[in-house]
């Protein structure tokens, strides 16, 4: 399961959308997370899902990868699902189902199948940000969009170089997780067996491992900022600077008109197509 987790990751190939400038990739995956919000019937839906598998195909990034990463967020997909269909509805409608005590009615199956498209557009169009980002370049991008806050004191360096490494050191983390569970599981620890109360407590050993390796590569990576000589962000420069280009502006235009079909979607479809 923790394979699976594409959050974070970075996949390192030369395509288009790798060279689009970082700051505005972040601003594009901020108005493509609004864009979900907005939508209001299945066709929106098919929309930002024909959209995203048209970046994933300009990226190089098999789609495949993308829903790869839907799978350790499946059990929230469910609760959420089950959560909205038996808790949101309206008292007042007639059920569509009803079998025994268990009653599913429009509203809350409608409010179920829009917080899950929901929650599965927003996984996929931050993991299409991260695997076509660098952690240096989102560093770089990030720090940029909070420089004007810089006249507040606000440290934009220091956060986005914590965002950064955080985002880096995802990928290590669930490596070091994974060996430590096939080092337990070759010592006779069983991790998929039980109910789910009994799976969460042979994941606890796991926990003291894995902080004393979490703190160590903390301890190593700050000797070796000390070492060459890092102090935050004062004075400091970049290797490759950062500059818009056509294609910068050609993304942005896409995921304007995207935005626009969508904020047009309830005057254009008849009534009975939406949510």
């Amino acid at each position: 399961m923790l394979k699976n987790l594409t959050l974070g990751q970075y996949y390192p190939v030369d395509s288009w959308v790798h060279r689009l400038d970082p700051r505005v990739k972040i601003l594009l995956t901020i108005a493509l997370i609004v864009a979900v919000f907005l939508v209001h019937s299945l066709v929106g839906y098919a929309l930002i899902l024909a959209f995203m598998y048209l970046v994933s195909r300009l990226a190089h990034v098999p789609f495949k990868l993308l829903l790869k990463g839907l799978k350790p967020l499946r059990f929230i997909l469910i609760l959420t699902f089950i959560l909205n269909v038996f808790f949101t509805a309206s008292a007042e409608e007639t059920p569509l189902l009803k079998l025994g005590f268990i009653e599913i009615r429009e509203s809350g199956l409608r409010q179920a199948v829009h917080f899950s498209l929901r929650l599965i557009f927003l996984v996929i169009s931050t993991s299409l940000m991260t695997l076509t980002t660098s952690p240096i370049q989102l560093s770089d991008g990030m720090e940029l969009l909070l420089s004007p806050l810089k006249v507040l004191h606000f440290p934009a360096h220091e956060l986005a170089m914590m965002m950064s490494i955080a985002l880096r050191f995802i990928p290590s983390l669930l490596e070091e997780t994974d060996k430590i569970m096939m080092a337990q599981m070759a010592r006779g620890a069983d991790f998929e067996s039980g109910n789910l109360i009994a799976r969460a407590k042979a994941m606890v050993p796991l926990l003291v491992p894995l902080f004393v390796s979490s703190f160590r590569r903390a301890g190593d990576l700050a000797m070796a900022m000390e070492a060459r000589c890092y102090h935050g962000g004062e004075g400091r420069t970049r290797l490759r600077v950062l500059k818009l280009t056509i294609d910068d502006l050609q993304a942005a235009l896409w995921v304007l008109v995207l935005i626009l079909l969508i904020c047009a979607e309830p005057s254009l479809l008849p009534k009975a197509w939406l949510l």
